[in-house]
């Protein structure tokens, strides 16, 4: 009996005796459909999976009764069912793993380091991380910890704390100032925390560390709430915050869409 496919040979006796041709063969169906080909004809999918007319007929009705295609007689579509493929991948990464594909994307159009943090006690501590340059004295990296309320990753989440948890953290954290700019008044840093939940973002002006600014926005997950927080630091020397907000806020909060819709995906 003849192949149904033009398979090299050297390339199937490579393969292990596990291996299984014919889920190749409907993954090869899936992937014939893009962007550019959302709708194609038996006769289409047949040329672009090299595969016979007969066996590409089986695999399409067995893709439109499985739910991922559609037909309307003589030509087939994906069905949104197919995303199911790739939510099963996404459900079992973790936030870092996620958040590290979109951070790479950021730093690279910013040119700026960007991280992702959750907060743990009275501190924030780093679980994701791309690094453009050292910006501060001491080096960030994975597992870093810094006190909440002097950073921007930190205000975001303690922004949209409940109120008796925000109260909890103030009553039992030292305001230590960390340079001259630091925001040691309790009350003082409410009024910021409210300002942050009202605009959705947060920026600290040298108040970690002098020459440091950073900004940062909210991370939530699938059921909305807030998990986490992502953000970019520069260097003062970047330019006066109007001009660091116009170049760093829009990308950063795009990010963040970013990373949210992805953590949806998983809920």
């Amino acid at each position: 009996m003849a192949d149904e496919t033009s398979v090299d040979d050297d390339h199937v006796a490579a393969r292990s005796p596990e291996f299984v041709q014919s889920l190749e063969r409907g993954l090869a169906v899936i992937r014939a459909f893009d962007s550019e080909r959302r709708s194609l004809t038996l006769s289409d999918v047949a040329r672009e999976t090299s595969l016979s007319r007969a066996s590409a007929r089986r695999f399409l009705h067995t893709l439109v009764e499985l739910g991922y295609v559609a037909t309307d007689g003589r030509e087939f579509s994906l069905r949104p069912a197919v995303l199911d493929l790739g939510y099963a991948y996404l459900s079992s990464l973790t936030l870092p793993e996620i958040a590290m594909v979109h951070l790479k994307e950021l730093s690279e159009q910013v040119g700026e380091s960007s991280s992702v943090a959750v907060l743990d006690g009275a501190d924030i501590v780093y679980v994701a991380r791309v690094a453009t340059r050292r910006i501060m004295s001491a080096a960030i990296r994975v597992g870093t910890r810094f006190p909440a309320y002097a950073t921007s990753l930190g205000r975001v989440i303690l922004a949209h704390t409940e109120p008796e948890a925000l109260d909890a953290y103030l009553a039992s954290t030292e305001l230590v100032p960390l340079t001259a700019r630091t925001i040691t008044d309790p009350q003082e840093l409410r009024a910021e925390l409210a300002r942050v939940r009202e605009q959705g973002w947060a920026l600290v002006d040298q108040e970690l560390e002098d020459g440091l600014r950073s900004v940062a926005a909210p991370l939530r997950d699938g059921a909305g709430a807030i998990i986490a927080a992502v953000n970019v630091s520069a260097l003062v020397r970047r330019g006066e915050i109007p001009e660091i907000l116009e170049h760093l806020l829009p990308p950063l909060l795009e990010a963040s869409a970013a990373i949210e819709s992805d953590l949806a995906r998983m809920h």
